[in-house]
């Protein structure tokens, strides 16, 4: 591993060009929820005294708040489909060997440019392979530097599970090789990072648990004809970016007339998110407007979810990261619908575990109706639970274990 120089990270500068440069890569190809943790992360490294330069390789996010962070944005790309394997252009045209090449170059010179004290990326080299080409370039330019980069991976607690075990190997084999540092943004109290990692213990000396990365209920002002007093008591609605969530907001415009009074007699607030087509979003409000106008309110995602979630009554979401994380923080009841398209294991294994705490409520995708939804609905208001104790306090604790390693030479 490359030799760390000492570093003067002390937060008390005058201005943001006098901070140590941390360089952040994250790129997300079909949900938002990589951007989502990355930007709470971002805020709270500037927070700390650093200056962050984001460097965003996926589609624009609405909304995204990375605080006074340098936003970079790459020539995005997505995801053709749930197997992540065909990634396209804002043309759609799939992405070439010269368009590679372009990105790979622009993040060299961006490197060479700034000189970053740390190069973090979000989810490599546990995830984002189909993106090497690039990443790994980054950081071998990071480590070349005059004074050598920390290279750190920011990675969540649970990793969709690769099909081949090479796979695994390969992780492990980038990891021992280009990295100082492994943050897994997790509590091991809920699930250990071998629970989907199982060559863990041969990378253990890199790998420190931050707890997770929470966006702890900022008050964000709502949108313009919003109101502070929007989702009090209400039954929000939500599934983050939104790309494969319309069967979830049909089921759940259905499931209303089907629950218990304590539910049907509420405003249910479907969070629309921005990767859902607007000709879908028309046919939601129409779809709502004619079971009961008065009964659903139907809109895009909003920058003040995370205040409405602790405002609401109950939740029902997909099983992302950062929802089932506002939730348990939130103390909201709850029902998820884990997203299992693909090769996706993720958001299932992470419901199921919180589930068995007797935590939320799971309606598996493949077998969701409007009736099931709703029986889940009235289960999750009626119970009773005893809330753990989860370590939330990961995007501060991120900025002191890299503020620490810097400043002790890596």
């Amino acid at each position: 591993m490359p030799d760390t120089p000492m570093v003067d990270v002390s937060p008390a500068t005058t201005s943001r060009t006098d901070r140590p440069r941390i360089l952040l890569y994250v790129q997300h190809l079909l949900g938002i929820g990589h951007q989502k943790r990355a930007a709470t992360l971002t805020r709270a490294l500037e927070t700390a005294g650093f200056a962050v330069t984001y460097v965003s390789g996926g589609f624009p996010v609405r909304g995204l708040d990375t605080g006074p962070a340098d936003f970079v944005q790459l020539p995005p790309t997505r995801a053709v489909d749930k197997f992540f394997k065909v990634l396209v252009g804002p043309d759609g045209q799939v992405v070439d060997d010269a368009w590679r090449a372009r990105r790979r170059d622009h993040l060299v010179a961006i490197v060479e440019r700034l000189r970053p004290v740390a190069v973090i990326t979000e989810l490599f080299p546990f995830g984002r392979r189909q993106l090497a080409s690039e990443i790994v370039p980054m950081v071998e330019a990071a480590r070349a530097l005059p004074r050598p980069a920390l290279i750190v991976s920011s990675v969540r607690d649970i990793l969709v599970e690769p099909p081949k075990e090479e796979r695994r190997r390969e992780m492990l084999e980038r990891a021992r090789r280009f990295y100082d540092l492994v943050m897994v943004h997790g509590d091991p109290a809920l699930v250990p990072f071998e629970r989907t990692f199982p060559l863990m213990a041969e990378v253990s000396d890199l790998v420190r648990y931050t707890g997770y990365v929470v966006d702890r209920a900022r008050q964000s002002a709502p949108p313009p004809g919003g109101s502070v007093q929007d989702g009090r008591d209400e039954v929000l609605v939500s599934a983050g970016g939104g790309a494969v969530s319309e069967a979830l907001f049909r089921a759940a415009i259905a499931a209303r007339a089907l629950a218990s009074p304590a539910l049907a007699r509420r405003r249910w607030r479907l969070l629309v998110g921005w990767n859902l087509a607007d000709p879908v979003l028309d046919d939601l409000r129409q779809v709502a407007a004619e079971a009961d106008a008065d009964g659903f309110v139907v809109e895009r995602a909003r920058p003040d979810f995370v205040a409405m979630l602790g405002r609401a009554a109950l939740s029902i979401s997909q099983a992302g990261y950062n929802t089932l994380l506002e939730v348990i923080e939130n103390r909201v009841p709850a029902v998820v619908v884990p997203y299992a398209g693909g090769l996706e294991t993720e958001q299932g294994l992470r419901a199921g575990l919180v589930a068995e705490r007797g935590l939320v409520e799971v309606v598996d995708e493949d077998a969701l109706t409007a009736r099931a939804l709703a029986a889940a609905a009235d289960r999750a208001l009626a119970a009773e639970r005893n809330w753990p104790r989860l370590d939330m306090d990961g995007a501060a604790a991120s900025a002191r274990l890299l503020h620490d390693r810097l400043a002790a030479g890596g």
